[in-house]
């Protein structure tokens, strides 16, 4: 049952949600979550600004949003220099994390908040009420073994905070996210919630699209490979679905490159859900929400990790060993090249329990 938000009668708790604002991915894969505390009488209150926001409000046009300002970390042009950029803006980030942390103090009482859901967000817990850490990644990969395990025992150290943290992926070998998701010594709060995908399975007749490319991920990188791809594209005969990724406003209009090509700026969920199980192939790239979609589908894809991005590159070297997907690194990449390895790749995707995170949503909204 679906309860309404606007009926103060059926609310009995206030759950506060907060992606964090690296790209749409921490918000894309907090919709199925939301979507599932609709179904119990809570009010739900979304924090988030931005991009991320108009996304959210797109979605749940019905629900409270507040303003949470993200942490607007800026990336590199250059792979050799994306660590360092990051790591110059670290101490930004720990200003962040302490100005979010007093932000919820007031915001709890404000808004009479009874626990709060964070994907990401290193300082929104609070030692008076229940609050949940999403992340897929308890070992921090940064290219060099050292860093590695600083950068994990640090972010260890923020986990520790909360009351539980939440890891979209399976426990055991076989899984999504390889070593990322595996537990760290020490933390006893972790739950595995399995699979977080905003999609749904439905019945569809045939292919309608040869080629769904879905771009996403942070600037100046996403600009980058669209521009590499619309070149590329002018040479390709196919049917093609190019979405670009950006949250709509009135100024922008979606608009056909070529006869073949239609250019979307955004699809919503629902439209994005039916794009994917109407296209042979789609090119994207390998962040975690992104992968958690295609599995859900089932869909064949040639992953494009972001360049520096070691969590990406990663994903799709592992994923690529496990014949999920097949993956190419941008300053490789040629569409004809790539269409042919996704032609010759044997696509052996897993079925995995797509339902996981309703239980471990139920037991914990029990709790409240």
């Amino acid at each position: 049952m679906l309860f309404s938000q606007n009926d103060e009668y059926t609310a009995t708790k206030t759950i506060l949600v907060a992606p964090l604002d690296w790209g749409l991915g921490h918000a894309t894969r907090c919709i199925p979550i939301i979507k599932e505390l609709q179904n119990y009488p809570l009010k739900i209150i979304i924090a988030a600004d931005g991009a991320v926001k108009t996304m959210l409000k797109q979605e749940f046009p019905q629900l409270q949003f507040i303003d949470l300002e993200g942490y607007k970390i800026k990336y590199s042009k250059n792979k050799r220099w994306f660590r360092f950029k990051l790591l110059i803006q670290f101490p930004k980030i720990l200003s962040s994390v302490t100005k979010e942390h007093r932000w919820l103090n007031r915001v709890i009482k404000e808004h009479a908040v009874d626990a709060v859901i964070s994907d990401n967000r290193f300082g929104l817990y609070h030692q008076s009420i229940p609050c949940v850490y999403i992340t897929h990644q308890l070992f921090i990969k940064t290219g060099n073994p050292m860093s590695d395990l600083i950068a994990t025992k640090i972010h260890t150290s923020y986990i520790k905070n909360y009351t539980q943290c939440w890891i979209p992926d399976y426990d055991g070998k076989k899984n999504i996210a390889g070593a990322l998701s595996q537990a760290q010594s020490g933390l006893q709060n972790i739950h595995y919630i399995g699979c977080l995908s905003r999609f749904e399975i439905k019945t569809t007749s045939e292919n309608t699209v040869d080629l769904l490319i879905v771009l996403s991920g942070p600037e100046p990188q996403r600009t980058i490979f669209e521009q590499l791809l619309l070149d590329q594209l002018r040479d390709y005969k196919g049917k093609v679905l190019f979405v670009r990724g950006l949250p709509v406003n009135d100024s922008m209009a979606d608009y056909e490159l070529l006869p073949n090509v239609t250019v979307k700026h955004y699809l919503n969920a629902t439209e994005l859900n039916a794009a994917m199980q109407t296209a042979s192939l789609v090119i994207s790239r390998s962040g975690y929400t992104t992968i958690m979609d295609l599995l859900k589908l089932g869909r064949k894809a040639v992953l494009v990790p972001t360049p520096g991005q070691t969590e990406q590159e990663y994903l799709a070297t592992y994923l690529s060993g496990q014949q999920y997907f097949c993956t190419i690194e941008q300053d490789q990449f040629v569409l004809k090249d790539a269409l042919a390895l996704a032609d010759k790749f044997t696509y052996q995707l897993p079925l995995f329990d797509m339902e996981q995170y309703k239980k471990i949503i139920r037991q914990f909204v029990e709790t409240l």
